[in-house]
């Protein structure tokens, strides 16, 4: 078994990934980056960033993700296309086991694997992605001003994104399969208090339809019941508001996680509970998730992961 020894290694390569190597690559930590199964994250998904700093005439997801590549590139950074598959975070040095058979034996180690929007299945969610299909309202919903959207989802998540679109678009359905919403009463009063958003209960989507985008949602009311109901609904965009699913199960054995796996870091640091291990970007964020908030959390962890060194 083939093992090399680094400094730093940093596992994943969005915005948190390729910052973090930006700066440790800046101050000599000779890091290498693993980019794993989605080389420049979720944003390489994404048509038009409009909101990422420096870019006053917006940029492409996958633009962008390049230009961070290649300044990664430029400080030294040893990028790599590969996964992590398992982990030894027992003592130092860290031991990550890759695809390819591979232990990297490092002395830090960031964890920048991201989380993973979940969908519903449907293959025009594939179809229709970035042409319409979005699961995060915050980075797209401008594009939907004036617009009639729907969102999938009756918890939290779906609320939170309800509302937030509804101060853009003119029109926003909730499409729940279930009677009730499982969010918070809070988050409850807020949508049935908002005259924008429509709540439609026991509705699943069964696929998505349009020419050169959505056009419109194939709808089943009270599916499989004896008054079952099928009808399309127009709508400009479909926004997924199932949650996310963040990849850190093969850290688990040995970092503290929350219910549904983000990873948790002493509060204002991306340090885990692991002296030298450090989690940046969206596997560590439930609230944000967004490429700047990850870009600044993949500084912070390079700027710990060299003080550690020095320590």
């Amino acid at each position: 078994m083939e093992t090399e020894q680094v400094k730093c290694l940093i596992i994943g390569s969005g915005p948190a990934g390729y910052t973090a190597a930006i700066y440790a690559g800046r101050a000599n930590l000779s890091p290498v980056l693993y980019a794993g199964l989605q080389p420049g994250g979720q944003l390489t998904t994404t048509t038009e960033v409009e909101n990422f700093p420096g870019y006053p005439s917006g940029i492409g997801g996958p633009e962008l993700m390049e230009d961070l590549r290649k300044q990664a590139e430029r400080f030294g950074t040893d990028i790599r296309y590969g996964v992590a598959m398992s982990a030894d975070l027992s003592a130092s040095p860290y031991k990550v086991t890759m695809d390819d058979g591979k232990v990297i034996e490092a002395k830090t180690v960031i964890i920048a694997t991201g989380a993973t929007a979940k969908y519903l299945g449907l293959d025009d969610e594939k179809k229709y992605a970035g042409m319409g299909v979005s699961a995060c309202a915050t980075c797209d919903g401008f594009f939907y001003r004036n617009r009639v959207v729907a969102v999938v989802g009756g918890g939290d998540t779906a609320c939170e994104e309800a509302s937030y679109l509804s101060g853009l678009a003119s029109k926003v359905y909730m499409i729940v399969r279930k009677p009730f919403l499982r969010a918070s009463k809070v988050m409850q009063q807020r949508v049935f208090g908002n005259p924008k958003i429509e709540v439609l209960f026991e509705h699943n989507a069964v696929g998505l339809y349009g020419e050169n985008g959505v056009e419109g949602v194939h709808l089943v009311k009270r599916m499989g019941e004896a008054d079952e109901q099928r009808y399309d609904l127009p709508i400009d965009g479909f926004f997924l508001g199932i949650g996310h699913r963040p990849n850190s199960d093969i850290f688990k054995p040995w970092l503290d996680t929350d219910e549904i796996g983000y990873i948790l870091t002493e509060p204002g640091t991306p340090c885990t509970k692991v002296p030298g291990v450090f989690a940046a970007g969206d596997v560590a964020d439930p609230h944000y998730r967004q490429a700047i908030t990850a870009a600044a959390s993949g500084c912070m962890a390079a700027i710990e992961a060299e003080r550690y060194l020095l320590s």
